[in-house]
């Protein structure tokens, strides 16, 4: 089905203001890089506590990224006692990863010096306003995860035909 001039309008604003947003969370990841919190270490331990016990390759798949760059990742963060590997019961020879306490209070702390941040950024929104925002925000990040292999494919094709 052909989009509407309007549509395709839409698309390119809400495009633009999701790219800003983007060069904004950069700078941020950027800034906490520096002052020694790796935005992949934050990324990569959100998704275990979400996907539970979980091999290499479902953790790559999970943050879209390739397994050797995920191992590298995972490697650093056992050594720093943020992750655990745990025997698969499945299949002996395989490990499971974990988060282990101190990379979830790393991760709690995060998300709280976060959430606070936002708070303090949005604390003068009308408390209406604020909550449709989160409503549609929600709805929107959802659409956008179901609509991504579609997005994946699209650019992927695009790529290919250079």
């Amino acid at each position: 089905m052909e989009l509407t001039g309007a549509e395709l309008e839409n698309g390119r604003r809400l495009a633009s203001v999701l790219f800003t947003f983007g060069k904004q969370q950069t700078a941020v990841a950027a800034r906490l890089s520096r002052a020694g919190v790796d935005r992949s270490v934050i990324v990569l331990l959100k998704n275990l506590v979400a996907l539970g016990p979980v091999r290499l390759g479902t953790l790559a798949d999970a943050v879209h990224s390739d397994p050797s760059t995920v191992s590298r990742q995972v490697a650093a963060l056992v050594k720093d006692g943020l992750v655990a590997r745990q025997a698969d019961p499945a299949d002996g020879r395989a490990s499971l990863l974990v988060p282990t306490d101190e990379g979830l209070a790393l991760l709690e702390r995060q998300r709280a010096r976060f959430a606070e941040s936002i708070a303090q950024m949005v604390r003068h929104w009308d408390p209406d306003d604020l909550d449709r925002f989160i409503e549609l925000f929600e709805r929107f990040n959802a659409d956008h995860e179901k609509h991504m292999p579609t997005l994946i494919a699209e650019c992927g094709g695009s790529l290919d035909n250079r």
